[in-house]
C-alpha cells in the first residue's frame, strides 16, 4: 500500500518532467508580438533589401 506522503512526492516529480519544451515557433511568435516596432523594423529593412537585390539582378542581367 502507497501512503500519501509518497504519492504525492512521486506526483510532483513527475509534474516536473511532463513541461513540455516550447518550440522555437512558439517562441518567435511570442518575441514578434512583444517587440512589435523591432519586428516591423527587421520586416521593412529584409522586404527592402530583397526588393534592391531583384532590381539590381533585373537590371544587370537585362
Amino acid at each position: 500500500m502507497v501512503s500519501k506522503s509518497t504519492f504525492n512526492k512521486q506526483d510532483t516529480s513527475k509534474d516536473q518532467n511532463v513541461e513540455p519544451d516550447i518550440s522555437y515557433v512558439k517562441l518567435a511568435m511570442r518575441n514578434m508580438v512583444r517587440k512589435k516596432v523591432t519586428s516591423i523594423k527587421h520586416f521593412l529593412v529584409t522586404t527592402i533589401g530583397l526588393l534592391a537585390f531583384l532590381i539590381g539582378l533585373a537590371y544587370l542581367t537585362r
